[in-house]
């Protein structure tokens, strides 16, 4: 008897179910429409939620959301910006200084600094000491090191921070150190480190100020796209590091540690007044986590009041970049120098899914003549971006772009050499993500000894690689070129 009076209403479900699964569809492509994103993302979007049935619908929650904290981002970093904008008025004659100096060494190379000038990014400093890490085992060496010798202050910010042997080697001597009395300040990724925000919420004892950026809850799922990717540590405000190389004994190619993958990264480790920049990154950083704010007057900008511990030559300013971002700083930037060399770019990047503006600008430079370089893994950790970035690579190869494939393990630097003048290393990987979505951060150093040191590990690492031909290309599986073309739909999704 009950069955029977239900026929109805399941009658009315079978047959018309779609109506509200319709006004549903239409909903979220509207949606998506009114953002006014950039229309190959908007299409691709739509793509998936049409041709994926559901399953699309769930990506689009999870991945495909505009980040729903950019207006309180936005108002964080205007506030930021209002709180530091005295102090840029005040060395605003020192900045010319500097960037006159450095456009007498690299002439309009020197535009790169300019813009973090009028962008308020950071400040062109001079007379920095700066030091090129290879792998994890020059950047944890030289890392321990100068953590034991703190006595001040240490700030670190990491995408990945792994409980594994390294991580809880740094762990131990940064509880140590807050033991005796330095103020330490850790921020991590809570999608990127969930291992150790477990951790750290169970240690009732620490001294070590902790705090997860965007933590991951179940309301908050669909922001966990927006990553804090940047890998910055400040020491007693004397002591910077910046790069690829997280806290994670992958980065690490020794007999001590044995890894399945060898691992290729770069780090920089500076001192001198560009620290203080780096410091400031750190300060903005941790204004958007739940920790109390600190002032960076009180004895954080170190360098300011004693530089005689400084030898070197070399300009080094910084490039951040957020989802809030008044622009795409760091491709603004790199897109800068490009279009300024006159003889040679280098290149590596683990992902390469570039921006219409990117990939133009390379082929534009090699079609002028400059010797364009790009260095890729052989072998992608991620199937979907594999392939992604192999369909890229063929307009490049048309037009006289040499692709390198890294074959001796997994490449993760980011870095970039333009006519051995101007150096790029950060945590900035060429696609996407990178440039529109994530945290991310990247210095640049002007200093020619340093251009020729990541110049030479380039042609060390193209030892390691294969150069890559348009008949290669073309010689490919005819399967392996379907996938890129599907991944390559999928590229702005990445």
């Amino acid at each position: 008897m009950q069955i029977e009076q239900l026929k109805p209403f399941l009658d009315f479900v079978i047959n018309w179910y779609w109506v509200p699964l319709l006004i549903l569809y239409v909903g979220i492509i509207s949606a998506i429409l009114i953002e006014n994103r950039n229309p190959t993302k908007t299409v691709a979007w739509i793509l998936v939620i049409i041709f994926v049935p559901f399953i699309g619908l769930i990506l689009y929650y999870f991945f495909g959301q505009k980040f729903v904290k950019v207006k309180k981002i936005k108002r964080l970093n205007r506030q930021q910006a209002i709180r530091l904008e005295k102090k840029w008025k005040e060395i605003d004659p020192i900045i010319e200084s500097f960037i006159r100096d450095i456009h007498n060494e690299i002439g309009d190379l020197s535009k790169v600094y300019r813009l973090m000038k009028k962008e308020r990014l950071s400040s062109p400093t001079l007379n920095n000491d700066v030091k090129l890490l290879i792998n994890g085992e020059q950047k944890f060496a030289s890392l321990r090191q100068d953590l034991a010798s703190a006595k001040h202050s240490i700030h670190m910010e990491y995408y990945i921070f792994e409980l594994d042997v390294i991580g809880l080697e740094i762990l131990n001597l940064l509880e140590e150190k807050a033991s005796l009395g330095l103020r330490v300040r850790l921020v991590v990724d809570s999608f990127g480190s969930p291992d150790l925000v477990k951790y750290m919420r169970k240690v009732k004892d620490s001294q070590i100020d902790f705090h997860p950026f965007l933590p991951v809850t179940f309301t908050s799922l669909a922001n966990s796209n927006y990553r804090n990717h940047r890998k910055v540590c400040v020491i007693d405000g004397r002591v910077g590091y910046v790069g690829g190389i997280n806290i994670s004994d992958k980065y690490i190619n020794n007999l001590d540690i044995t890894n399945k993958v060898y691992w290729r990264d770069t780090s920089l480790r500076v001192k001198g007044l560009a620290v203080n920049l780096l410091q400031v990154s750190f300060w903005n950083s941790w204004n958007q986590t739940d920790g109390e704010t600190f002032y960076l007057e009180d004895d954080y900008l170190q360098a300011l009041q004693d530089n005689s511990e400084v030898n070197g030559n070399a300009g080094v300013g910084f490039v951040s970049s957020d989802p809030a971002s008044l622009g795409p700083f760091n491709m603004e930037a790199l897109l800068i120098a490009i279009g300024e060399a006159s003889e040679k770019i280098q290149l590596c990047t683990p992902y390469y899914i570039p921006s219409e503006e990117l990939e133009r600008a390379l082929i534009v430079a090699a079609a002028a003549g400059v010797e364009v370089e790009l260095m890729v893994p052989s072998e992608s950790d991620s199937f979907f971006v594999q392939h992604a970035s192999f369909s890229f690579l063929k307009p490049l190869l048309e037009r006289g772009v040499k692709v390198y494939l890294y074959n001796k393990g997994f490449l993760h630097a980011k870095t970039a050499v333009i006519d051995n003048k101007l150096s790029f290393v950060g945590t900035v990987n060429l696609d996407i993500r990178s440039f529109y979505i994530n945290y991310e951060i990247a210095a640049v150093v002007s200093e020619p000894i340093f251009a020729e040191q990541l110049s030479n590990q380039f042609e060390i690492d193209k030892q390691d690689s294969k150069l890559l031909t348009i008949r290669m290309w073309k010689s490919r599986p005819q399967w392996k070129r379907a996938a890129d073309s599907i991944c390559r739909l999928l590229a702005p999704l990445l």
